[in-house]
């Protein structure tokens, strides 16, 4: 418990629970003794939608009552960590940040779920073979690899990514959004999956 609380005589963070009556707790500080009471603010449930690229799930989210969400920041489920995409409010407007007491839904990304994006590869002939593939979030991809998919095989020359399109560098699955280059003959470094949809990666157990 001492990694949530800070000492307010000396700032210290090894302090220690020495009673819980409802939300009023009682700590003392290791360091330099002085004990104080403090009021936890409420937890409150909050619905979350959570994408799973193609499929979505309602679930909770508990929230002390006083926290400050923002899109992009990442919220602990029981089972999932999701990236918020969206904050709405209770009467439909959507906002960058809120309060939890404020909120109505929080809509976001599971980021237990791999990452699903684009590949688009360059065939003689005007040709462009595109596929859906996935891959775990922290997997990089390098401008100049040579990669193979559904049988083709072709060097990356861009990647876009949620921001930008890039022609040199290397990015995380987790923001690439498609790779794109043309079709070469010669060995892939690598060979990604192609994504068949959710009951082939997440369609197991019991969502919601």
């Amino acid at each position: 418990m001492g990694d949530y609380f800070t000492c307010p005589e000396c700032g210290g963070e090894d302090v220690e629970v020495l009673r819980e009556r409802g939300r009023e707790v009682t700590l003392r500080c290791n360091e330099c003794g002085h004990v104080w009471v403090m009021t936890l603010p409420k937890l409150l449930k909050v619905p979350v939608i959570v994408s799973k690229h193609e499929r979505s799930f309602r679930k909770y989210a508990e929230l002390p009552e006083d926290e400050v969400v923002k899109v992009g920041d990442v919220v602990e489920l029981k089972d999932d960590e999701v990236r918020i995409t969206g904050i709405e409010l209770p009467e439909g407007k959507r906002v960058r940040k809120a309060k939890a007491s404020e909120i109505g839904a929080l809509w976001g990304e599971s980021l237990r779920y791999p990452k699903v994006f684009g590949v688009s590869i360059y065939l003689p002939g005007g040709i462009t073979q595109s596929f859906k593939v996935m891959a775990d979030r922290d997997e990089e991809f390098v401008i100049g690899e040579v990669i193979e998919v559904g049988g083709y095989t072709f060097r990356v020359e861009m990647i876009k990514t949620e921001r930008k399109l890039m022609r040199s560098g290397k990015a995380k699955a987790d923001k690439i959004v498609r790779l794109m280059g043309h079709a070469i003959r010669g060995r892939a470094r690598r060979k990604l999956k192609i994504y068949e949809g959710y009951e082939s990666v997440g369609g197991r157990g019991n969502e919601g």
